[in-house]
């Protein structure tokens, strides 16, 4: 099922809020990351609305995920690419969907084995309830109560959508 909410709509708060939050951090030209998959698409829209110049990340966070052993490895895994020095680097961190914080928890680990960055600003899309660790995103674009089964993920890269399903 389709959901009526505007993919593009959110961006485009989350970019001025984004700036703004920034703006109020005194962070100029921060490295801005995506984790595979949904979050490389809002980060690709969030890097072209605020013009970095610095070239965009993507964080593939399988071999870091905590149920690796149990899943195993999706079969068209990508490497991870940090085309940046993450030493030092004030970095924005970008997700499609955030429930129990166990994706962030294996993004961290794996960004802090390329290097400890000045700062770490977390942007997700769709914030869900059922967070499973302390992790909160500092912006998010749209707050949302699923009904108990039922699960959200952004559908793209052309054009974004969120599609809602009932978990198997």
């Amino acid at each position: 099922m389709n959901m009526d909410i505007s993919v593009d709509k959110l961006i485009d708060e989350l970019s001025t809020d984004l700036e703004s939050l920034l703006s109020t951090k005194g962070i100029t030209n921060p490295g801005i990351i995506g984790i595979q998959t949904g979050g490389v698409w809002v980060a690709q829209r969030l890097h072209q609305k605020l013009q970095s110049s610095l070239p965009m990340g993507a964080l593939n966070i399988s071999f870091y995920r905590d149920d690796f052993t149990q899943v195993g490895l999706h079969p068209r895994v990508t490497p991870s690419e940090l085309p940046f020095e993450v030493e030092g680097q004030h970095i924005v961190l970008v997700d499609d969907v955030i429930m129990s914080g166990r994706t962030i928890r294996a993004a961290l680990n794996e960004l802090f084995d390329y290097g400890r960055p000045a700062s770490v600003t977390l942007v997700v899309l769709i914030s869900l309830d059922g967070r499973e660790l302390p992790v909160q995103p500092d912006l998010y674009g749209l707050a949302l109560e699923l009904e108990e089964g039922t699960r959200i993920k952004l559908d793209g890269p052309q054009p974004l959508k969120l599609v809602s399903k009932q978990a198997t």
